[in-house]
């Protein structure tokens, strides 16, 4: 199924979650004078625009990422804030970086970045940014499985589902299991809804019982319209960069104040 299509979504309060603390994170990792590796299973078309049709119809953005910029969320300084200043001076002011722009900001020439994306519509609006990446048009875990390990070994996973089909859940734990017996020494973070039915948990029991070390951030905010069941954001990080779980306590601290 591949009918999910972030623009409706880019921007709200889970991907102000989800982005922060890739930011941090990369910011981090890059302070060290040694290439990494950047990967992506579902990276999405990386570049939103916050005036469009989609975006003004869910409203999602006004009550995430520009809400949370004017009223001062985080600090101008911040990893992810400095991203995001740098697109819109690129591509304007009513733009969003997905996850691979973001991360674009931080990787140097002797990076490497892999992105997959498997819908075509979005893949095609992907290639436009090609610049600093290898692109995979296939399901992001097995580009992961082919990829891993990296070269260089040193870096960074980021898996991020739609979701769209419920069987997703129990097939990631075995996925990053996988994945994570390969790459060792890879940051693997997964970002996961938290929803009015808790889906997640069984998935996430079973990645705290292989994995009882990985970081675990859930922030949780009001549904963005009546009916609507994702009431949080969660990002489980595998080998979390130093500096990791001190974020996301001062992310969860940012996120009870304001919602």
């Amino acid at each position: 199924m591949l009918s999910y299509q972030h623009a409706y979504h880019a921007g709200n309060l889970a991907d102000l979650h989800k982005h922060a603390l890739l930011a941090s994170a990369l910011a981090y990792m890059t302070r060290k004078d040694k290439p990494l590796s950047y990967l992506e299973t579902h990276a999405g078309r990386g570049l939103y625009h916050l005036d469009s049709a989609q975006s003004i119809k869910t409203g999602e953005a006004a009550a995430g990422i520009q809400r949370a910029a004017k009223n001062g969320w985080l600090p101008l300084d911040h990893p992810l804030m400095t991203a995001l200043d740098a697109v819109r001076k690129l591509h304007g002011e009513n733009t969003y970086a997905g996850s691979p722009l973001i991360a674009a900001q931080f990787l140097r020439p002797d990076d490497r970045a892999h992105l997959a994306e498997l819908h075509p519509t979005e893949f095609a609006e992907l290639q436009q940014l090609s610049w600093f990446a290898s692109l995979h048009h296939q399901d992001g875990f097995e580009m992961a499985q082919a990829v891993c390990p990296p070269t260089p070994r040193r870096g960074m996973l980021l898996i991020d589902p739609s979701y769209e089909v419920k069987s997703e859940y129990g097939a990631i734990p075995r996925s990053i299991g996988l994945i994570a017996r390969k790459w060792n020494v890879g940051v693997i973070a997964l970002w996961y809804p938290i929803l009015t039915d808790n889906r997640h948990r069984p998935m996430l029991a079973a990645l705290e019982q292989a994995h009882p070390n990985a970081l675990r951030s859930e922030v949780g905010f009001p549904p963005a319209r009546r009916g609507h069941s994702m009431i949080g954001s969660g990002m489980w990080v595998l080998n979390p960069p130093y500096g990791l779980a001190e974020e996301a306590q001062r992310l969860q601290t940012v996120f009870s104040r304001n919602c």
